[in-house]
């Protein structure tokens, strides 16, 4: 690798993905900063400044965040009041802005079809929480799943299961569009997903979730107005077909446990960590310019 590349984006992004594997495989014991920053190759200060700027918090605040008594924390302070009062139904294409997410339902024709007549690109990707794979009609992103634990080849079949009787096709340049970004503190995704009337909702629910917020099964089963359908709820969310932008890792156990993740429980607590550290950054960054509030520095 020449050195010019050492202080590349692309690079940068491998040394935060490889950091969070490896704070995350070690929790709830903490890596040594000058272990992380050997491995990835940089000077401590470097690495730390690498670090930061894409977590919005240093290792050590990410090492914290990845802890179980983080969830429970995060359930207590930072959970979300969902709005309970939903339209009554997706009869036809729907769709929802979130921030930063724009989605569009497929039709229940096209879902009865199991995707027949339908192209889907797919491409394996780099992720911060490890390799994954997405898939993508030409509409936008309609399936992303990780394969740290299973391999990108189960985690294909998991996804392309999902639309038997589409046609696949690998194309890492028609991918990169709907990946590019994805990731990134402000990401930005164009989802095109399909699923049944009560997985839509349970879908469209969790879309409604802060990030850096958390929220419990029961409570989605109350903002769909399914009272008591909790495991039924439990049950769509893992049906949940594009992973990070459909934030079904925002949801926890009453108890404040982290429960189950179809694609491994490493993934959601690196997932909810580098959330809350975004979020507590962005607090910090609010602090800092309040009007007439005094600035001061962001720690990070």
């Amino acid at each position: 690798m020449q050195p010019s590349d050492r202080t590349s984006e692309p690079y940068h992004f491998r040394v935060v993905a490889r950091a969070i594997g490896a704070i995350t495989a070690a929790a709830p014991k903490q890596v040594p900063l000058a272990r992380l920053a050997r491995d990835a190759g940089l000077s401590e200060a470097h690495f730390q400044r690498v670090f930061s700027r894409w977590a919005g918090v240093s290792p050590k605040r990410f090492a914290q965040y990845v802890a179980l008594g983080t969830a429970r924390r995060l359930l207590a302070e930072r959970r979300s009041v969902l709005d309970a009062a939903w339209d009554a139904g997706l009869s036809g294409p729907g769709r929802l802005h979130d921030l930063f997410v724009t989605w569009e339902a497929m039709t229940p024709g096209a879902y009865a079809r199991a995707g027949e007549g339908l192209e889907i690109a797919w491409a394996g990707i780099e992720t911060p929480f490890g390799p994954g794979v997405a898939t993508a009609t030409d509409r936008g992103l309609c399936g992303l799943g990780f394969a740290g634990e299973i391999g990108e080849a189960a985690a294909l079949a998991d996804l392309a299961g999902r639309w038997p009787r589409a046609r696949l096709r690998e194309d890492a340049a028609a991918m990169a569009p709907h990946v590019a970004g994805l990731f990134a503190r402000r990401s930005r995704a164009r989802l095109h997903v399909f699923g049944g009337p009560f997985q839509l909702k349970v879908w469209e629910a969790l879309l409604q979730v802060p990030s850096g917020g958390v929220t419990t099964y029961s409570d989605l089963a109350a903002a769909i107005g399914r009272s008591g359908a909790a495991r039924a709820v439990g049950t769509a969310v893992g049906r949940n077909p594009v992973a990070w932008a459909i934030p079904c890792h925002r949801v926890l156990r009453r108890e404040g446990g982290f429960g189950g993740y179809h694609w491994g429980l490493g993934v959601k607590r690196a997932m909810l960590a580098c959330e809350a550290g975004r979020a507590e950054a962005g607090e910090a960054d609010a602090r800092a310019v309040a009007p007439g509030g005094p600035v001061v520095p962001v720690a990070v």
